[in-house]
């Protein structure tokens, strides 16, 4: 692709580079100049533009857009995006339903390695989305890019995103209570849950108010209904052995980590029982703050199999944003 000005006598067939105001309209950049606009700009004096004039081997932008897209997505349906109509060499990838994003990272670093002109930004993996959140843009910068250049991108990342659905349609809570807790504790973790469960497209199958004691969380999560066991303590979870972790063993569970290097959301413990995930919340998740038990209910939602090394994976990254109502800040207010 050639670029830079040229006399306007020349500029028939090229890409317009900069937008030029007129006494009536304006010609916009990325527009190829006809006859009648030349004729339109010699009229008003213009002597000179700025142009792209693309060779035998440069594909345009939007078509380049469209093909990087394609091979990103090759069966939009089964990876849950929508791609969009082409437009100023962009093309956006929405999902089409609640899930987490689930990429090749070093296939997209790949893409983006190839020709700065050719590049695709998206969510982090594992980011939540709901339908239509933007998960990925294609972008290509210039009027027009090299064929082989182009081939080589599609190449590199083909099938490189996709969304994740979630397969796990419910979960039951059990909230424990210590005497003299005020009710609306309870009722508020219940709504925080239950908000969670919603913004992926599940049901709070069923809430269970039992004592804080061991025997009585036991009972309990034998008969809670769903998919997904949650418990939400009245008094927090300080030990592997504390009451909430004890009770999954004594329902015949297991527990697989207590504790995660995500703040807020430290205090939160994986297990297992009856055969079906079970996930010790931490306090945090009375608030609808981002926190780790976030990130840990979504992938469990999704079919990911979470163990030990996958949560203690979530340290970089895991200094989440203070929020106000944090009853012990990280740091004192000075």
């Amino acid at each position: 692709m050639e670029f830079g000005p040229v006399p306007l006598a020349e500029a028939e067939g090229a890409v317009l580079a900069h937008s030029l105001g007129l006494a009536k309209g304006r010609l916009r950049k990325g527009r190829v100049l006809s006859a009648d606009d030349i004729a339109l700009l010699a009229a008003e004096g213009v002597r000179e533009v700025t142009v792209a004039r693309l060779g035998p081997d440069d594909v345009p932008e939007d078509a380049a857009a469209a093909a990087l897209a394609a091979a990103l997505v090759p069966d939009p349906e089964a990876a849950g995006l929508r791609l969009t109509e082409p437009f100023t060499g962009r093309v956006n990838l929405n999902a089409t339903g609640p899930g987490i994003v689930a990429l090749e990272a070093g296939a997209i670093h790949a893409l983006n390695r190839v020709d700065p002109a050719i590049t695709l930004a998206t969510l982090p993996e594992h980011a939540r989305v709901a339908k239509g959140t933007l998960v990925g843009t294609v972008k290509i910068i210039a009027y027009a890019v090299p064929r082989a250049a182009l081939a080589a991108a599609c190449d590199a990342a083909w099938g490189a995103i996709r969304i994740r659905p979630v397969l796990r349609r419910s979960a039951g809570l059990i909230v424990t209570q210590v005497p003299g807790q005020e009710e609306k504790l309870a009722r508020k973790g219940e709504e925080a849950v239950a908000a969670r469960l919603a913004a992926l497209g599940m049901a709070l199958a069923g809430t269970v108010v039992v004592p804080h004691e061991t025997a009585a969380v036991a009972e309990a999560l034998a008969r809670l209904p769903g998919e997904i066991a949650l418990i939400l303590t009245g008094s927090a979870t300080s030990d592997l052995h504390d009451t909430a972790p004890e009770a999954v063993r004594r329902a015949g569970g297991r527990i697989e980590r207590f504790g995660m290097p995500v703040d807020p959301g430290n205090l939160l413990f994986l297990g297992e029982a009856g055969g079906r995930p079970v996930i010790g919340l931490p306090g945090c998740a009375r608030s609808p703050a981002l926190n780790g038990a976030d990130w840990v209910l979504e992938r469990i939602a999704c079919g990911l199999e979470l163990g030990a090394d996958d949560i203690a994976a979530m340290g970089v990254g895991g200094l989440l944003k203070e929020i106000p109502i944090r009853p012990q800040p990280r740091e004192r207010r000075r």
